[in-house]
């Protein structure tokens, strides 16, 4: 005897690990993406004030920005942000390590292979824009505050 829940709840399994696994395989292009963003910012604070001020690279999962500050005509690291890929939630964990809590950020897929990302703690969708701005503001601008 077959019951008509269980073969709906199987159809919705599923659909729900058929989503699962392009966003796992997503992932590596989604940091990809936001490495780019962050490239362009990056490359507007160097234009600002200065090519050591500020540097960036892409790891295998992993985004890396140093910022640095000149004092006594010597470039000083003044703050660091790293952006991990974290398949498990799936999605990035920001962590600016000044002993603030990491921000997790869940990506997820729409339809036409478009990315969402979601603040876990606010359980808000930010877009691009703002997602950069909660990696680098903190780092790029301390004396300014939110």
């Amino acid at each position: 005897m077959s019951f008509q829940w269980i073969q709906m709840r199987i159809s919705e399994e599923k659909d729900r690990r058929k989503r699962e696994t392009a966003t796992l395989e997503r992932l590596p292009l989604a940091l990809e993406d936001v490495h780019l963003s962050l490239v362009a910012c990056v490359e507007a604070y160097q234009k600002a004030f200065a090519a050591e001020a500020v540097t960036i690279h892409l790891h295998t999962s992993r985004i890396r920005a140093i910022v640095r500050e000149e004092v006594d005509g010597k470039w000083q690291q003044t703050a660091r942000v790293e952006v991990t890929l974290i398949p498990t939630l799936p999605g990035l964990q920001i962590d600016h390590g000044n002993g603030a809590e990491p921000v997790l950020i869940e990506i997820g897929l729409l339809p036409g292979d478009k990315l969402f990302y979601r603040d876990r703690v606010n359980d808000q969708y930010v877009t691009m824009e703002e997602l950069t701005r909660r990696i680098l503001d903190r780092a790029l601008f301390p004396k300014l505050g939110e």
